[in-house]
């Protein structure tokens, strides 16, 4: 099961289904079965309550993930996601907010498959990863 819900912001518009379909095709071919994964979108300033209540860190950032079990099998997730750091990225990064939305995305899937960014080798690592799912997701039909 695939979620996605919003506290304080607009829900983005993507097409959900196909989004779906490619967050579930990610997740296949890293081995995984999807279990529960909720999106939740929010502003800024509800991310940073979220980060300082849960996790005891006092700053800004587009997503923290919140892995719901330890199951070697199954993915399930609670995803935090900043509209507000990911409209920021794309203005920084020179990309579409879709692109960079749908990149925060799996960036959060991508840490729960064995991927990691706390090195400048896991981040290059992490980004060419990012990159060939969002070419898949370019090829994704509502299957």
């Amino acid at each position: 099961m695939i979620q996605f819900r919003t506290i304080d912001v607009m829900m983005p518009t993507l097409d959900w289904d196909r989004v779906r379909c490619w967050i579930t095709s990610v997740i296949d071919s890293a081995g995984f079965k999807v279990g529960e994964l909720h999106y939740l979108f929010c502003s800024d300033e509800a991310l940073l309550n979220i980060n300082r209540e849960r996790l005891g860190h006092d700053f800004y950032t587009d997503i923290v993930t919140f892995p719901l079990d330890e199951c070697n099998v199954y993915i399930s997730s609670e995803f935090c996601i900043s509209l507000d750091r990911v409209a920021e990225n794309c203005f920084n990064f020179g990309r579409s907010f879709d692109n960079e939305l749908l990149r925060v995305m799996i960036h959060g899937v991508l840490h729960l498959t064995g991927f990691d960014d706390q090195t400048e080798s896991d981040r290059l690592k992490m980004r060419s990863q990012e990159e060939l799912c969002l070419k898949l997701f370019e090829n994704i039909d509502n299957q």
